[in-house]
């Protein structure tokens, strides 16, 4: 169980051999000591404009794992390393039918790989196309065509994340990131995903990750279906026991449901099902929009440019005297805005970058927390809170554009756009108050929002900077809730699972999810 070492400084120009070495000596070991030695996480510190630096978690197996246990009790900055190996207890029941995965985002993908890898053959069902498909799908409706309800931003092979960042940060422990993140390397993935403290893939190299993950899937007797939404399903007792999908009838052994955050019809079905629902708090609010150098010059000051910085990337927050939170989330620097609707008549944002992230302009969503008490207490009223927003959108504007103010629009209440900034939105934006979108108080908290991170971030007092609405699809409205096997409450082999069960938010935590999910089904299926 080899240790981390951590908080190892270092100058921006310094080699991986130099930090390994001072890594070592700070607890009194040589590289002849050790069986092997690497950077395991990397982060940059720039706090002090004048010493911005990185600092390391340095990786070093020792002889035994007495001795690392032996050193890791005598200086603080050793622990341990967790077991990302995976130990899969088997059970001894025959599963009725097939093991079926609706959805083939994170989650989906996941458990599919790991159900595959143990011999499980699972059936994987995804209502959109294949990546191929998708982008062909997306670019059109992205040059203003029509939207295809089923392949689009949102659905298809790879889920939402295949048009995003390709952002891998999370908050949760779980061992299993480093397991999802191996994984990922292996099926093509940059391998600095293994050592930095915020890894990204990008739009376009993900593409090719989930396309070979794919692959892998279907070579170990996995079967994946696309332009096969699940419609239906039928019940014995607390069993699920047949599904429909794609017009066709399935028997089904269990039902891993893994359609993601935007799957509203889904929802309506599992309401019409008696699946056990709840209202989960959410939030909406807009895409903000700045050139990217002027987000660097506020995180780096003179150091602005220096090739060995990554692209600057922010993380903000703030909350009301009400107790209510507005942040800054999915940041993407050097990217643009996306058209990301999956719905007729509707507007939605979202943000994507590409591997280089070498766009002008940097954007990120200013989300401004909403719950059951501002939209009712139904188990989808939060689902038809969002969507009225996106239609709203729609509505206020021609050709599909996208509604967009100047920050200085937002705090006079006046449509107007700056032209210093170019907005990135594919279909176009078009000024419009957002006091005619939003109710008062999401764009009282957006104001709130933007004041405060302007005294932390210079580049947020730029009153020029763009704003375009809505997002709303910053994780799901409804909750699917499970016990403590991850099945659902109202039927014994329905696993929900990922962001659309409301159990994740972004494509770690998904991914992990969708293992957990795998480990519960083979635990009790032979």
């Amino acid at each position: 169980m080899p240790v981390i070492i951590n908080e190892i400084p270092s100058a921006l120009n310094e080699s991986e051999a130099v930090i390994i070495e001072r890594a070592l000596k700070t607890v009194g070991l040589t590289e002849k000591t050790v069986k092997r030695a690497c950077i395991y996480k990397t982060s940059l510190d720039a706090r002090k404009r004048g010493v911005i630096h990185f600092v390391h978690a340095v990786y070093a197996e020792l002889q035994s794992t007495e001795q690392e246990r032996q050193l890791c009790s005598h200086y603080k900055e050793l622990r341990l390393t967790g077991d990302t190996g995976i130990k899969p207890e088997f059970g001894s029941e025959k599963p009725a039918g097939r093991i079926c995965i609706a959805g083939f985002g994170p989650a989906g993908m996941f458990c599919a790989l790991l159900l595959a890898e143990y011999g499980y053959a699972p059936l994987v069902l995804e209502r959109g196309g294949d990546v191929d498909s998708r982008v062909k799908a997306v670019g059109s409706y992205w040059a203003g065509g029509e939207l295809d309800t089923s392949t689009n931003v949102q659905f298809g092979e790879g889920g939402a994340g295949t048009f995003s960042d390709g952002k891998l940060t999370t908050r949760i422990k779980d061992p299993l990131c480093r397991y999802v993140l191996e994984r990922l390397a292996e099926l093509g993935a940059p391998e600095d995903i293994l050592t930095k403290a915020k890894p990204h893939i990008g739009t376009d190299k993900l593409r090719e990750v989930v396309k070979a993950l794919r692959r892998r899937v279907t070579e170990l007797g996995g079967e994946i279906r696309f332009n096969s939404q699940l419609t239906d399903f039928y019940c014995s007792g607390r069993q699920v026991t047949e599904i429909t999908a794609g017009g066709q009838s399935i028997e089904c052994g269990a039902l891993v449901l893994a359609t993601g955050h935007s799957a509203r019809d889904t929802f309506e079905l599992l309401a019409e099902k008696n699946v056990f629902l709840e209202p989960k708090p959410f939030s909406v609010g807009v895409r903000i929009e700045h050139r990217q150098r002027d987000v660097d010059v506020s995180l780096y000051g003179e150091q602005a440019g220096n090739p060995l910085l990554p692209k600057g990337e922010y993380q903000l927050s703030a909350r009301s005297s009400q107790g209510r939170g507005v942040y800054t989330f999915c940041m993407c620097p050097g990217g643009s805005v996306v058209p990301a609707a999956s719905e007729q008549g509707t507007v939605v944002t979202n943000g994507m970058s590409e591997h280089a992230r070498d766009g002008e302009n940097a954007n990120a969503a200013i989300a401004v927390a909403v719950s059951p008490a501002d939209y009712g207490s139904g188990p989808l009223d939060g689902m038809y809170f969002a969507r009225s927003l996106e239609q709203k959108a729609f509505s206020l504007t021609t050709g599909g554009r996208a509604p967009a103010v100047s920050v200085k629009g937002l705090f006079e209440d006046r449509a107007v756009i700056s032209d210093s900034i170019t907005p990135t939105y594919a279909r176009g934006v078009e000024a419009v108050r957002l006091s005619r979108l939003f109710p008062e108080f999401i764009t009282e908290h957006l104001q709130l929002g933007i004041k405060d991170f302007s005294r932390k971030m210079k580049c947020f007092g730029d009153v020029d900077a763009l704003l375009t609405a809505p997002e709303t699809r910053t994780s799901s409205p409804v909750r699917v809730t499970r016990g403590k096997g991850m099945n659902s409450l109202s039927f014994d082999n329905l696993f929900p699972c990922g962001e659309g069960a409301g159990y994740a938010g972004g494509i770690m935590s998904a991914a992990v999810d969708g293992l957990h999910a795998a480990l519960e089904i083979m635990r009790r299926y032979r």
